[in-house]
Order: structure tokens, then C-alpha cells, then sequence
């Protein structure tokens, strides 16, 4: 197989002069550093670039599938203004920038809550078999019992380091995992990479924007509780969860997923896994742990999902 290349700063600033037609062109910065896929351009767009056929092909999806959601998440998604390929077979989008910063930067406030509530409400209410028809695929929910169990391996390890107190897993015991399987039938849009950095945030705390949207699926609703809960934190992702109109079951299942995924991933970056930084796995460790008016697993009504 052909090996991809490389783009370097030239290749972006050759590409975007073709593109926008402004002389030598705008300033252009990888977005995160030592990476390639990503590049700022001047102020006012952002260029990313599809590795191999896969994220071509992702990438491609993404383009339809943002047209489709648009319309139902009360918040902005980005707009591509360019695209095409910016070397054989692989796929290039030039976004016009969307005006705010990523969650890593600002806090969401009361209102951006709202926002959120929205975006979880919008998601459910994307027709499935319009996005499967974009190429969409369905995933099945993940069984909690071998996710607390990945955790419960996890969070010894990080006993060792003094970066968690495993005690703290009792309260999500193994009973409770099996309590909390999804009920049939609510496999929504899940966005499925509600990261901190996906989340666009303006000075007075609103969610402005989503960005990231090749990694969507149709499955279950609590994974985007959980990547809520690691981004922005526990109590927040919760409420917004229940404005959106989700019962205690795809809440406290989100909570869990989040819990029980930061441990695993603190975990393994702490063994060199992963090319996450620590101080943003740890962060995300924080956030999920934070507690909430309802931790344990008692009671929970049959379908508490619109």
C-alpha cells in the first residue's frame, strides 16, 4: 500500500491559495501541536485533512451528515466552504471557523446547560433512517458489566500510582451494571466524541457550536451523557440530560460509561498508551467523578426515554 504523505505548511498554503484566491494567502498553524491533520488558516477558517481512504470517506459522510442535524441541535455545526482532495484519494474540508473556544477553555454556564439539552433533545429527533441513508452505521450498546470490569482493573492500577481510591467503584456495584442495560428501542444519533474540545463556548458560558461529527453512529444515548460528563462534568452533563427529557436510567448509565472509561484511560496513558496528555486524562478523571444528587442505582422505571 502507498504510503500517505505528509502534509507539511507549504502543501496547506499552496491548497488555500487555490481556494480562497488571496494572494500569497493567510497564516497557516497546525491546530494541535506536532500534528498534520488540522490546520488553522488565518482567523477565519479551519482546514482538515483525511489521512487515509478511511477518513476520506468519514470525512465525506460528515459533510452530509451536519446538513442533516443542522436543522434539529439549536447550535451551530461547522460549514465546509471548500472541499475535495488534497492528494489522491484523500479527502480535504476548508471550514469557516466558528466564533468562540473549546471547552478546555471556557466553562459552560446555567444557560449553556440549556444548550446542551438542546443538542441531546435535536439528536433524538434526527430521523434514524435518514442518517443510516447518509451511511451511518449502527452500533450496539456496550455492555456495562465488561466496562466496570475494565474499570475495576484500571482503577487498581492507578492505586498504585496514588491517582485514585478504588473504594469509590462500590458504589457502582456489579448488580447495578446489569440494571442499567438500555432499554430496547432508544438507539438515537449519538454524536459519540462530545470531547471538551468539540464543544465551542462563548465568553458568557453558551454552547455555541459542536464540531467533530465523522465518529457519529446510531446507538445509545448515554454514550453522549458521557462524553458530557468527562467534558464539561457530572452534575452539568446530568441536568442537561434531564432537561432533554432522559429518566435516571440513561443518565446514571451515561455517568457510569464516563467513570468507568476515565479510568481506563487514565490508565493506559499513564503506560504510555494513548496520545492524550495526562493533565487533560486527569481532568477528565475529575470531571466525571464529580457527584451528583444521584449516584446509586435503586429503583428505575421501564422506559423513562422519549
Amino acid at each position: 500500500m502507498t504510503q500517505a504523505p505528509t502534509p507539511t505548511a507549504e502543501t496547506v498554503r499552496r491548497l488555500v491559495r487555490t481556494l480562497l484566491h488571496d494572494g500569497d494567502g493567510p497564516d497557516v498553524t497546525p491546530v494541535a501541536e506536532g500534528g498534520h491533520a488540522t490546520w488553522w488558516v488565518g482567523t477565519r477558517h479551519v482546514l482538515r485533512l483525511a489521512a487515509d481512504r478511511d477518513a476520506t470517506a468519514r470525512q465525506r459522510r460528515e459533510l452530509r451528515l451536519r446538513a442533516l442535524v443542522r436543522p434539529h441541535i439549536g447550535t451551530a455545526v461547522p460549514v465546509s466552504v471548500a472541499h475535495g482532495e488534497w492528494a489522491a484519494g484523500l479527502g480535504y474540508t476548508l471550514d469557516a471557523r466558528l466564533p468562540g473556544s473549546t471547552g478546555t477553555v471556557r466553562d459552560v454556564s446555567a444557560v449553556g446547560e440549556a444548550d446542551l439539552a438542546a443538542l441531546l433533545s435535536g439528536l433524538r429527533e434526527v430521523p434514524v433512517r435518514q442518517a443510516e441513508s447518509l451511511g451511518v452505521p449502527r452500533v450496539p450498546p456496550r455492555p456495562l458489566e465488561a466496562v466496570r470490569t475494565a474499570a475495576a482493573h484500571a482503577a487498581e492500577r492507578l492505586a498504585e500510582r496514588d491517582e485514585f481510591d478504588p473504594a469509590r467503584l462500590a458504589q457502582f456495584p456489579a448488580p447495578a451494571a446489569r440494571q442499567l442495560a438500555p432499554q430496547p428501542g432508544t438507539a438515537v444519533l449519538v454524536h459519540r466524541n462530545l470531547r471538551d474540545d468539540h464543544l465551542v463556548v462563548s465568553d458568557d458560558g453558551r454552547v455555541r457550536g459542536v464540531l467533530g461529527w465523522d465518529d457519529a453512529v446510531i446507538g445509545d444515548p448515554a454514550e453522549d451523557i458521557a462524553g458530557l460528563a468527562a467534558a464539561v462534568g457530572a452534575p452539568a452533563a446530568v441536568r442537561a440530560a434531564t432537561l432533554a427529557g432522559y429518566g435516571a436510567r440513561p443518565c446514571l448509565r451515561g455517568l457510569w460509561l464516563a467513570r468507568c472509561d476515565a479510568l481506563v484511560a487514565l490508565a493506559g496513558g499513564l503506560q504510555g498508551r494513548g496520545d492524550a496528555p495526562l493533565p487533560d486524562l486527569r481532568g477528565r478523571l475529575r470531571r466525571a467523578w464529580e457527584p451528583i444528587l444521584l449516584e446509586r442505582v435503586t429503583e428505575l422505571p421501564g422506559d423513562e426515554t422519549p
